[in-house]
């Protein structure tokens, strides 16, 4: 900044208290969005009386969140200059602990996107602060809300308590070892990130504070000293007591700034999450779309900061993408794959209506003109594929361990993600019951298929878990249970999967059993067994070849397919399910090339292949 300019913006300051601090954050913003820029000098970001300061003056945030984990590396800086050409100033982001933090202890902070270290200095770079908001707990429709299910392992875990002692003790690891990479980018050493928050929508879970000073005591005594912020529901946070003394208060989706005034005293409020769109959940009957063009046009007025949430989603690849269920364990609902949210920059970096309407209404309130839009990944397309069957999952079947009762994945193998079998020889027929299914099951008598028993409730699906099997002689019952993400949000966390409960043959509990641990990892699906003609029964993998004459973003319509998981040259696109909405799924150009590109297919219920066709975007 110019002296002479510095000197004029010193001596309005004053002037503005008369006007309010919105309107005055407003006049200030137009005046200082071109000169506050994370350079790689040292900036004072303060908590001011009722608005935030950055090197002493009024400092209207104007965030967008995306996550790096949900996007290919090679698209962060496209992703980055496309909030920047829509108007913001920083970018929010989650740090999911569970994708950096395989097992207690190993880490991994450096690969692919998972380095947000290099994510937050791309953001320096491209002239945009960040707001950083690193757990432990995130939601985020991740996976078990970023905590490592490893902790799941621990029969009788309380997550998110304090007084858990092997949660705490994770929690202190993993925040030991990221606060020395985070503290050379806060903002007073040079680096970007303005503000910290601290855990995240607790008081939608619990009521003890103390709980929070704890996770913000473990980053002051690894030298991040603030400033800090909490995020929550304004009714929640009023009602379970836990604002965090001397933090921001982000309220979520509400513009009641004068209710959380009364929470917060004199320090400043803001809209920590607003949404122009919304998670959707498989059996949706269309994807989510939000409506926030007259919310951002009352805070740009008012010059009121915010953050949006998101600007731009991604993609939930592999195993992440969480589910929700209420307190009860009933209403069960699994994320879907994508994760374009409805936001303004789809799911593979392409401006929307509602980016477009954004972008206008922000830039009516700067003085500066607003950058160029980046170029968007270009689409490429394919000719129609038919996989065929490749292994049977029966003849693949690792050595089995015997267990009295079925139990979780995660007590039985330490296993996460993927599948487990449940097998045990049987006499004669009648009703069988499964309890607990986590959280689909697919099952077998003498090698025919039965049924299926979902624990997600919906009118495209079977209802109930009660099944009939035919009178016989003996014969093997085999129940094999596929797993959804770990539930993201609520007081259900504790979410194992596989069978957590009894079945009961005509009401007579089942016992002795072996169960088969299939997590579907890189190192399974290297050494599967070909078949050896058709397969006799569902549980098939099939291969087939996409072949493309130049590399670029597609889709794959999924829309013939039953229900399973899709790979293309290694990389696990994500969950597929025809109760939809989502057919098609997202797959990035660096993860192609041109010519042959091998794609594997999982599917619970076909034994013959079926048509995948190229697709331009998520939905028609």
């Amino acid at each position: 900044m110019q002296r002479r300019e510095f000197l004029k913006l010193s001596l309005l300051a004053p002037s503005l208290a008369y006007m309010g601090p919105a309107i005055a954050a407003n006049v200030l913003a137009r005046r200082l969005d071109h000169v506050a820029l994370p350079d790689g000098r040292p900036h004072r970001f303060e908590l001011g009386k009722r608005q935030f300061l950055l090197n002493g003056l009024p400092f209207q945030i104007r965030s967008g969140e995306m996550h790096p984990i949900r996007i290919p590396v090679e698209y962060w800086r496209q992703r980055i200059r496309m909030a920047k050409a829509m108007g913001l100033n920083t970018i929010a982001i989650y740090l999911m602990w569970n994708s950096m933090e395989s097992e207690p202890g190993v880490f991994d902070l450096s690969t692919g996107n998972r380095d947000f270290a290099k994510f937050i200095r791309l953001c320096q770079e491209e002239g945009m602060w960040v707001y950083l908001r690193p757990g432990p707990y995130v939601c985020g429709e991740w996976d078990l809300g970023g905590l490592p299910p490893y902790l799941l392992h621990h029969p009788h875990i309380r997550l998110r308590d304090k007084d858990d002692a092997d949660y705490m003790v994770a929690v202190s690891r993993y925040i030991g070892k990221i606060a020395p990479v985070v503290k050379p980018l806060l903002a007073e050493n040079g680096g970007p990130i303005l503000m910290v928050q601290v855990e995240n929508e607790y008081a939608s879970f619990g009521h003890d504070l103390a709980y929070l000073k704890a996770v913000q005591a473990l980053w002051q005594q690894n030298g991040i000293h603030g400033p800090f912020s909490i995020a929550d529901g304004l009714g929640q946070v009023r009602e379970a007591r836990t604002y965090l003394p001397g933090a921001a208060l982000g309220i979520d989706g509400d513009t009641d700034f004068a209710g959380a005034q009364a929470i917060a005293g004199e320090l400043p409020v803001w809209m920590g999450e607003g949404y122009p769109g919304w998670i959707t959940h498989w059996g949706k009957q269309e994807f989510s779309r939000g409506d926030f063009a007259g919310t951002l046009a009352k805070l740009m007025a008012e010059g009121r900061s915010f953050n949006m949430y998101v600007v731009h989603g991604g993609t939930n690849f592999g195993f992440s993408a969480g589910a929700n269920v209420e307190d009860d364990q009933t209403q069960f609902q699994p994320v879907i794959t994508s994760y374009d949210y409805g936001s303004p920059i789809n799911e593979h970096g392409a401006p929307t209506a509602d980016y477009h309407a954004f972008r206008k209404l922000i830039a009516a309130h700067l003085a500066q003109p607003l950058p160029e839009l980046p170029p968007v990944p270009p689409m490429a397309s394919f000719p129609t594929i038919t996989p065929q069957p490749h292994a049977s999952l029966w003849d693949n079947l690792p050595a089995a361990k015997q267990v009295q009762r079925p139990q979780a994945n995660e007590l039985l193998f330490a296993q996460d993600h993927g599948m487990v079998l449940y097998r045990r020889a049987l006499k004669g027929g009648g009703e069988l019951v499964l309890d607990g299914v986590r959280d689909y099951a697919t099952v077998f008598h003498g090698g025919r298929y039965v049924d299926y028993v979902s624990r997600m409730q919906h009118p495209k699906l079977r209802a109930g878990n009660k099944l009939p099997l035919p009178a016989g002689g003996e014969a093997s019952l085999e129940v094999l249970v596929d797993s959804f993400g770990h539930v993201n949000y609520g007081r259900a966390m504790a979410d194992r999967k596989g069978l957590v409960g009894e079945v009961q043959l005509d009401g007579k509990p089942l016992q002795d059993w072996e169960a088969v641990s299939l997590p579907l990892d890189d190192a399974w699906l290297a050494a599967l067994k070909p078949l050896n003609g058709k397969p006799a029964r569902p549980g098939v993998f099939f291969k087939g070849v996409l072949s493309l004459a130049q590399s670029g973003d597609c889709y794959l319509d999924m829309a013939d397919w039953a229900k399973g998981y899709l790979w293309v040259n290694g990389h696990l696109l994500g969950r597929y399910w025809n109760i939809g909405p989502q057919q098609r799924l997202y797959c990035p150009a660096p993860w192609l090339h041109a010519g042959d590109n091998e794609v594997l297919v999982f599917d619970l219920h076909r034994t013959e292949g079926a048509a995948i066709r190229s697709a331009a975007s998520l939905s028609a």
